[in-house]
């Protein structure tokens, strides 16, 4: 199961999740993010992933392209909060950290963009 909160602050969406982004949670992700980023022109988005329990390579995949989505609108995308050892491993694994920036707040990833 996932759960997404969203909070758009001065031109960044906050986007926080909670529970499992994986194989199984990809399609709900979609339509509850990606679609809402590509559809809106979105620029700058953080994901907030410290209530995160699981991830997989398709949900890694999926903030990579989300990542994507944001460069094409000309902002950036940005991780925080990634304080679970496993997800920190997997995300670490796929070289998504070369793209999108872990930041350790929210506080610091709005900083970061301003």
């Amino acid at each position: 199961m996932l759960d997404v909160n969203f909070e758009f602050r001065r031109g960044i969406l906050f986007i926080r999740l909670c529970g499992d982004l994986t194989k199984k949670t990809i399609s709900q992700f979609d339509e509850m993010v990606t679609n809402l980023i590509r559809d809106n022109g979105i620029r700058n988005v953080v994901f907030n992933v410290s209530y995160l329990n699981k991830i997989d390579l398709k949900g890694t995949s999926r903030l990579f392209y989300n990542y994507e989505l944001c460069k094409k609108n000309r902002g950036v995308s940005l991780l925080c909060c990634v304080d679970n050892n496993d997800i920190h491993k997997k995300i670490e694994n796929t070289r998504l950290f070369q793209y999108m920036y872990d930041l350790n707040d929210e506080l610091s990833a709005f900083n970061f963009i301003e």
